[in-house]
């Protein structure tokens, strides 16, 4: 239910705690509620936290998954996609973020879900790829007013951990409108 400027904007703060912090930054990336994992170079699977293993409806495997946390991926037409043409793989290889995709996630469980990725390549000091970060957007979640309430606060709360300000700003700007569709649903 994030916008897409507050989902680009939490992709740049998970690239720079990884950045700034690479012994530490899983304490930001769990703070976020949504999945988001982290991948080197060549795809592999370094990195996830919690909320992966709810949207995935599986625990990924690191060092084992490549490219996506997710058992199987669709297109929006139902096209089967392999991983390695997923929009991370395309990401990776292309070392460009890749923006306005939407995808089908398929549980072990059979159960499906609709998602938007948000993979961002990563680079070394000098330039080079180093990997890339993936945030993963739930379309499909039911949004009832428990749970809007439960993303305001979660929003909210990465904000009073985050030094950038615009993040910030976003956050606390994407809380209202979590509390205001809240408010819609309750009338």
């Amino acid at each position: 239910m994030f916008s897409n400027r507050a989902a680009c904007q939490i992709v740049e703060t998970a690239a720079n705690a990884i950045r700034t912090d690479p012994d530490g930054f899983e304490a930001v990336l769990d703070a976020i509620p949504a999945a988001i994992y982290v991948t080197d170079r060549e795809g592999t699977l370094t990195y996830f936290n919690p909320a992966c293993v709810g949207l995935a409806g599986r625990t990924p495997e690191v060092g084992a998954d490549k490219w996506c946390v997710t058992w199987k991926l669709y297109t929006t037409d139902g096209e089967f996609l392999p991983h390695d043409q997923c929009p991370m793989a395309d990401a990776l290889t292309k070392a460009t973020p890749v923006r306005d995709v939407e995808a089908i996630a398929e549980r072990p469980d059979g159960s499906r879900l609709h998602f938007m990725p948000y993979p961002t390549p990563l680079f070394d000091d000098r330039g080079n790829l180093s990997g890339a970060v993936n945030l993963l957007v739930d379309l499909s979640t039911q949004r009832t007013p428990e749970y809007l309430h439960e993303q305001a606060t979660r929003c909210r709360r990465l904000a009073r951990t985050i030094g950038d300000l615009d993040t910030v700003e976003t956050l606390n700007l994407t809380a209202a409108k979590y509390e205001e569709l809240a408010r819609k649903l309750m009338n």
